[in-house]
């Protein structure tokens, strides 16, 4: 089993910045993939952005040049960098493992 605690949410005037972390625990972790998905109202979830067990960072084009993925592996954490933030960055955050285990979401809302 693999449990995923996402934190750092919250409310960000357009333009400003907000870093995510996925804290990783359980038995059954081990270094692979992780990623960030979001899912904003009547919309279905979508990659935002994700990072190999190594480090290399795939991103969304939606947010290529603005968020940044980073990994701690001794401290089996994920974060999200998140700059200019944009209203259309207002979602429910999700951290995955492998795309398999999904922490419960933390809130963005990009708003003035």
């Amino acid at each position: 089993q693999v449990q995923l605690v996402e934190s750092g949410g919250g409310s960000v005037q357009p333009g400003g910045s907000l870093t995510l972390t996925c804290a990783a625990s359980g038995s059954g972790f081990r270094i692979a993939p992780m990623g960030w998905y979001r899912q904003a109202p009547g919309k279905q979830r979508e990659l935002v952005a994700s990072i190999s067990s190594f480090g290399t960072p795939n991103y969304a084009d939606s947010v290529k040049g603005r968020f940044t993925i980073s990994r701690d592996n001794a401290k089996n954490t994920v974060y999200l960098q998140m700059n200019d933030a944009k209203p259309e960055d207002t979602a429910v955050y999700f951290c995955t493992y492998r795309d398999t285990y999904w922490g419960q979401g933390t809130q963005v809302t990009v708003s003035s």
